[in-house]
């Protein structure tokens, strides 16, 4: 990183590449030393070469990435699969009678006419289709975590090597401009040593703790509960444990599985970081007792070791709490020796308080009890060592960056895949990077489970044991 640490005179550097010639239009400044930046969107190459797409799995997500993967020139939606039967029809509503659907993902793995897969099942199915779909062929966006369990990262990442087609995991903070404008900072060094991030994602609403609606049609005939169990043990059927299967640990991975792995991947793309040591997670139940067999708040304490030419020693704070009566929110915050940088939904901000190089005395300080002869040779000794100059710190400032009006950072990170399959940028966030953001966030999960903490050997992408 560099050893710069003077905002101003690096700023043709650290926003240029996203304002273009457009470098000071919109700069506002208070007199509070509060200056605004809007931010440009990242700019993809223009091509209209015809990708065709399927999507396998039609929930929420599924129809998200859906309509924006329809929404980049040249790509053509050729079918979509799912298990209920109404999500299949509600798709021929919206994206056309043309549309092929099936309950079964491998006929569209089977078809030469589609290039690549969206994957938004619920979480016990993302390695098995990634795999088989990388093994037909084809290019793969695959809903985050990319896997449900620690074991199953090293397959999908072997098979994305072994058959040669890109893998873009769908944490879209990685191809956000907000998150891009934060790297710069940090890697600028504006905030000084890094010793600490706090994250969180707080909500206060039924949806938002997965309460999400049951059709009124759900029954066995509409519905092929037996292969959306999968391997899982085996329960009658139950339309709750289908459209609410983030609630059990046998389908989903939790708060750590659905929001943590979005607060890790920003995190590791800020910093290069490639995985903790050490991870604790408590929690518990306190709110939302419908039948859920996982908490509904988390708290996590995660340690990360120092990474040469990215990044010292570092402590991570996640919270997430589904039932916060202060209204909700989020933000990532790193926090620095000279400063802090803060991500929140559509700003990302500078603030910088760097420290005098002359301690100080007096006030809240052991200097008043000092006899006053020893007093006097104190200031002595101290003006000797500290003169003037060293006294006063750089003035705080505050510096915000904010996302363009109606900024998405999903339809950009879609982009970004397309524009992978089509050869004309890298992926982002590919296998392995998708397994290191999962691995802690599940490793939250052990830890909360066995009460105690998890470590990792982020080398290895595997679990470690405890080395004193």
């Amino acid at each position: 990183m560099s050893n710069r640490r003077t905002f101003l005179t690096q700023m043709g550097g650290l926003i240029g590449w996203v304002t273009g010639s457009h470098l000071w239009a919109g700069v506002t400044a208070s007199p509070a030393k509060t200056k605004t930046y809007e931010l440009s969107p990242l700019i993809f190459p223009m091509s209209g070469e015809r990708v065709r797409v399927a999507t396998v799995g039609m929930g929420i997500m599924g129809f998200q990435d859906t309509r924006s993967v329809t929404r980049v020139p040249g790509v053509e939606l050729v079918g979509v699969a799912d298990l209920y039967d109404g999500h299949l029809r509600r798709a021929k509503e919206v994206f056309g009678d043309q549309l092929f659907t099936t309950r079964d993902y491998r006929e569209l793995l089977a078809r030469n006419d589609i290039d690549a897969v969206m994957i938004a099942t619920a979480d016990l199915w993302h390695n098995t289709v990634a795999i088989d779909a990388l093994r037909a062929g084809k290019a793969v966006y695959c809903e985050k975590p990319m896997v449900q369990h620690l074991d199953q990262g090293k397959g999908v990442i072997a098979a994305e090597q072994q058959y040669g087609r890109p893998l873009q995991v769908g944490s879209q903070r990685v191809s956000s401009v907000l998150f891009a404008q934060a790297k710069k900072l940090y890697e600028a060094g504006e905030i000084g040593e890094l010793n600490l991030v706090e994250a969180r994602i707080d909500r206060h609403s039924a949806l938002g703790a997965w309460q999400y609606s049951i059709p009124p049609d759900a029954s066995p005939q509409t519905i092929d509960f037996q292969t959306f169990l999968k391997d899982t043990p085996p329960v009658p059927f139950d339309p709750v444990r289908f459209f609410r299967w983030r609630n059990y640990q046998a389908y989903g991975t939790g708060i750590p599985g659905d929001l943590f792995v979005h607060l890790l991947s920003g995190l590791h793309f800020i910093t290069g970081a490639l995985g903790p040591t050490r991870i604790f997670a408590t929690g518990m139940l306190s709110y939302w007792k419908d039948g859920r067999d996982v908490p509904d708040l988390m708290i996590a304490a995660i340690d990360y070791p120092a990474r040469t030419g990215y990044h010292p020693a570092f402590r991570v704070m996640l919270e997430v709490n589904f039932a916060d009566g202060s209204g909700g929110g989020s933000y990532t915050r790193l926090v620095g020796s000279e400063g802090m940088i803060e991500i929140g939904d559509t700003t990302c901000v500078l603030k910088r308080m760097p420290l005098p190089q002359a301690p100080g005395y007096g006030g809240w300080d052991s200097f008043e009890t000092f006899p006053m002869e020893i007093q006097q040779a104190f200031v002595k000794q101290y003006d000797e060592r500290y003169p003037s100059n060293t006294r006063l710190a750089p003035p705080a400032e505050q510096i915000v960056f904010t996302a363009p009006q109606g900024y998405d950072d999903h339809q950009e990170h879609v982009q970004h895949f397309i524009d992978a399959v089509r050869g004309k940028k890298k992926v982002v966030e590919d296998a392995s990077f998708g397994f290191r953001a999962a691995a802690p966030a599940l490793a939250c999960n052990l830890s909360y489970f066995q009460q105690k903490p998890v470590y990792w050997d982020a080398g290895k992408m595997q679990l470690a044991s405890f080395s004193g």
